[in-house]
């Protein structure tokens, strides 16, 4: 799930194209990025369209803490992406409203108008930004997780070869083991499973011997269960971003001037600390890896 690639992008830029009129437009609000917005709020650049709506409509997946998870015993979203997305939403002078969705309906959600942003530990790449940009807000890696104690003695992905391992759904943790697969002479026997939990039950119940997760999904489990092991290399680490439709370019431009205003401020920081990431935070603005200035 995070970091979590779609094998369905090709799917949603057909979305895109029977969506072209669906949902909230960019108002004609496209700033030209950095440079229009220089001397503006984040609020001042608020599409109309949103503004008058008062509501930033943020979509997210649950089951990936600490970036996306159930506040225990209610169904109150909290973690990194719930409460980032609150606090851009006050920077933009609007109060954030949080939907769960299936992360493969994320992108086209978004295409087809039914919320604004999607936050989901997604990681920006290339073949999603086809369909959307995105405002980065985190970097991390995936990383291997085994049974406490290691006792297959794995140290690194080709340790990986000849024994059977599972990996999220659609994830790009998935590509990481399929691409290790690949170079494997006894190959893998991977197993897929809905989401991070779930694959972790399949390591419980002996039948897979090892997983990839992002790395700080992986070491709050590790900490919180004591039955994992997460091993030390990141592989494919890169940005995860604030999805948004490419056609709603003053909103993106909005939400990055919201970004830079909580780097600026230190609420950013805050919410990561708070939830043990801080590690993973960016320097500065980016929009699809590039410095936002």
């Amino acid at each position: 799930m995070t970091k979590r690639l779609y094998s369905v992008v090709a799917a949603a830029l057909v979305v895109s194209a029977l969506a072209g009129g669906c949902g909230r437009s960019s108002s004609g609000s496209d700033t030209g990025g950095a440079a229009a917005a220089a001397g503006k709020s984040a609020k001042d650049l608020v599409p109309e369209a949103v503004r008058k709506a008062g509501e930033l409509r943020m979509a997210t997946s649950e089951g990936y803490p600490p970036m996306e998870m159930y506040k225990k015993g209610t169904q109150e979203l909290i973690g990194v992406d719930p409460d980032l997305a609150a606090a851009i939403a006050a920077k933009l002078g609007l109060k954030a409203k949080v939907t769960n969705a299936a992360f493969d309906g994320l992108i086209p959600g978004l295409q087809a108008g039914n919320w604004d942003i999607a936050m989901s530990s997604m990681s920006d790449t290339e073949e999603r930004r086809a369909a959307v940009d995105f405002v980065d807000y985190f970097n991390a890696g995936g990383a291997i997780m085994v049974k406490k104690g290691n006792p297959e003695g794995i140290k690194t992905l080709p340790d990986l070869c000849g024994r059977t391992v599972v990996l999220a759904k659609g994830s790009s943790n998935l590509a990481i083991g399929q691409r290790q697969d690949e170079k494997c002479a006894d190959k893998m026997k991977i197993m897929q499973s809905e989401d991070a939990p779930t694959g972790l039950l399949s390591i419980d119940s002996g039948r897979a011997v090892a997983t990839i997760v992002d790395s700080p999904v992986a070491a709050m489990y590790a900490k919180e269960t004591g039955k994992y092991d997460v091993l030390s290399e990141q592989y494919d680490a890169g940005p995860w971003g604030i999805a948004i439709d490419k056609r709603n370019t003053g909103l993106r431009d909005a939400v990055a001037k919201a970004m830079q205003e909580l780097i600026a401020d230190g609420g950013y920081r805050k919410i990561l600390e708070e939830y043990g990431v801080a590690a993973n935070a960016v320097p500065e603005a980016m929009v699809n890896t590039k410095p936002w200035k």
